[in-house]
């Protein structure tokens, strides 16, 4: 009878979306496209996934930054080595922010980064920094290796450019911080790095950093696998 009742109810429901009768905004809708500054909701990292193997609709997320705002590349297919195939990929020259460095990211990746500073990034910096992120510091995107360098272990989310490593944050008020040094501080930069982790977490997969291993202690591991894994 319950079962019946739920069908029945599933019916209802999708009569009523196709009707119109029932409208579901744009950033809750999973067939929806996405767009950077729509509101971030638990959806949106299965939007972003989902466009990893849709190059077309992923440079069409990416174009909803309003222009002038984002400098990137789209890249065409290719393996660096044999067993190292990279595809749907961009890269990166700079966003609402500079990088120390361009990096090759894959779309899904690259979108991830600019919802994530546009929405989280960003906003903290002016909260609890009282100055915007000018530049990030990082130290690469793609590597052909597996994890930790181990022969035997996984491959990295690295070997397919789908993990940033960031080591710190510049300001527009000249300050500088990064985690090696600023960590474990008790005042606002300690506390702005800890936000920058935790706000990370709602569009990448997993974010790895100080409190995960020692591998971790000098940068942010923002990858694309998994979800919501914050440590």
């Amino acid at each position: 009878m319950r079962s019946t009742l739920v069908i029945l109810v599933l019916i209802a429901l999708g009569v009523a979306l196709q009707k119109g009768i029932i409208e579901i905004p744009r950033h809750w809708a999973p067939w929806a496209p996405l767009y950077v500054d729509d509101p971030i909701t638990p959806v949106t990292q299965l939007k972003i996934k989902r466009l990893s193997d849709n190059r077309d609709a992923c440079l069409a997320a990416l174009d909803t930054v309003p222009e002038g705002e984002l400098s990137y590349t789209p890249l065409a297919d290719y393996s660096p080595t044999a067993n190292y195939p990279l595809t749907n990929i961009v890269r990166m020259q700079s966003s609402g922010v500079r990088f120390n460095q361009s990096f090759v990211a894959s779309c899904p990746l690259a979108l991830a980064w600019v919802m994530y500073e546009r929405h989280e990034l960003q906003p903290a910096a002016q909260a609890i920094m009282g100055s915007r992120v000018a530049q990030v510091n990082h130290v690469g995107s793609f590597a052909c290796r597996n994890i930790y360098h181990r022969e035997s272990d996984r491959r990295s989310e690295h070997a397919t450019a789908e993990a940033l490593d960031v080591i710190g944050f510049q300001f527009e008020n000249g300050q500088r911080i990064t985690l090696i040094n600023h960590w474990d501080d008790e005042g606002e930069t300690g506390e702005f790095l800890r936000a920058a982790r935790d706000g990370a977490c709602r569009t990448f997969g997993n974010v790895l950093g100080p409190d995960y291993n020692a591998a971790h202690a000098d940068h942010f591991h923002m990858g694309m696998r998994g979800f919501r894994l914050c440590r």
